[in-house]
């Protein structure tokens, strides 16, 4: 009898199933350096201890796409390790920050299931969350996935497509405990715009490019213990689809955030992610860029030193922003450059500083 974990295949998955995952992932600050070697972010709160405790912080907390990928790579051996694609994501919610110290954990509870035509694959729909070693929520999402069966003759499970919110209200929206704005120095954080010079329907090109870059990208996964098969073995993606490993999905997320300081410097808490796909794959070699439209503001119950922007940034390969049409295009009909569609929320100082 085989000791080795080949996954799990879409046969596998039940409605209901609880998943608890397996090594926690004690946060160092060799972590946060090597994420900011990765992507080169540059938000002051995630940037400086000084700055991040001016402001209520207890110290410069983990950048939350880093305690994201974390918690989602956790989960990739139960949930994705046979997977094709990672679909989309909806319902997420950051919860108490992450810092330098903090050991997380993550437990996924399947919620939907759903066979593809083909009888090859399935699509399954997990509800994941992410703990602290105080067991307080840092994270959680809904993702869909296309994972492989083992035998394309077993049969269909009952199809079960969970229902999802298209946004996080703001009311649902969860702010670090002690945070004020009072001390907030816009000079410091690179950028004099506020909430208040933000209008919903405004588009910003970012302007700057990044190449993605095998080794790079090769570290990144590795640094989250993502172990989706896709992203490592050259020798069985080689005489697969496309011909060579995919790039995680994640790691465009990263980029394109990155890349958006350029626009939105003062955008310094992601505070939920509203929804999101992976349009096209992206491999070693494609340079990313990015441009994001406000698709709403929202004012935060009991703050005026504070509001809420909801995103969409668009990301795409080796083509510039400024001449790529997609604002009014249809979801479904994207430019063949376009790679990521991105839906958050992010926490922006107000002008009652």
């Amino acid at each position: 009898m085989t000791k080795t974990n080949p996954g799990n295949f879409f046969e596998d998955f039940k409605i209901g199933q609880e998943i608890r995952h397996a090594t926690p992932r004690t946060v160092t600050a060799g972590d946060v350096a090597l994420y900011c070697a990765l992507y080169g972010g540059r938000f002051a709160v995630a940037s400086s201890a000084e700055f991040a405790r001016k402001i209520g912080f207890a110290d410069a907390p983990v950048d939350d796409l880093l305690a994201f990928h974390l918690v989602f790579g956790k989960t990739v051996p139960d949930i994705s390790l046979n997977a094709v694609a990672n679909l989309g994501y909806a319902e997420g919610r950051f919860g108490v920050p992450v810092y330098a110290g903090d050991t997380l954990r993550a437990v996924s509870e399947v919620i939907g299931l759903k066979e593809n035509s083909n009888r090859q694959t399935g699509v399954v729909y997990v509800r994941s969350t992410g703990f602290n070693q105080r067991d307080e929520m840092v994270v959680e999402y809904l993702r869909w996935v296309m994972v492989r069966k083992r035998d394309p003759s077993a049969p269909a499970p009952e199809e079960v497509v969970p229902p999802m919110a298209d946004k996080v209200p703001a009311e649902a929206l969860i702010l670090p405990a002690g945070l004020d704005l009072s001390g907030y120095d816009r000079v410091l954080a690179g950028s004099p715009h506020l909430w208040d010079d933000y209008k919903a329907g405004e588009a910003i090109d970012h302007m700057d490019g990044m190449t993605i870059e095998d080794a790079e990208h090769m570290c990144a996964t590795r640094l989250y213990q993502n172990t989706a098969k896709v992203h490592f073995n050259q020798h069985t993606e080689g005489q697969g689809r496309f011909g060579r490993r995919l790039i995680y999905g994640g790691h465009i997320i990263s980029l394109a955030r990155s890349l958006s300081f350029n626009g939105l410097a003062n955008a310094f808490k992601v505070v939920a992610i509203n929804g999101g796909r992976h349009v096209a794959p992206t491999f070693a070699g494609d340079t990313i860029y990015a441009w994001t439209a406000v698709e709403e503001k929202m004012e935060i119950p009991g703050r005026r030193d504070l509001g809420a922007l909801r995103l969409r940034t668009i990301a795409a390969k080796d083509h510039a922003c400024a001449d790529l049409p997609w604002k009014d295009a249809d979801r479904k009909d994207y430019h063949p450059a376009v790679v990521l569609d991105f839906n958050y929320t992010v926490i922006v100082p107000r002008q009652s500083l």
